[in-house]
């Protein structure tokens, strides 16, 4: 899930340190509604506003871990 989510944005934020512990901080409002919308339409799944925090948007992890908590969801 991890290396998908890195390849998928690798792409879209070719300048955002992907490997980064503190990945929220290097991201303008631009790069968070991406990432909320390359992950949405590449799973399959609702993200909104209230899930782009500081603790969902710190690493590759916790974006994973949001995408596994979501896909369980449905």
């Amino acid at each position: 899930m991890k290396e998908k989510i890195r390849t998928l944005l690798e792409d879209a934020l070719p300048l955002v340190n992907l490997d980064s512990d503190f990945l929220f901080s290097e991201l303008d409002s631009l790069g968070v509604a991406t990432i909320l919308m390359k992950l949405s339409d590449e799973f399959s799944i609702k993200l909104d506003s209230s899930d782009a925090t500081p603790l969902n948007l710190k690493n590759l992890d916790s974006l994973a871990a949001l995408v596994e908590n979501k896909l369980a969801q449905k």
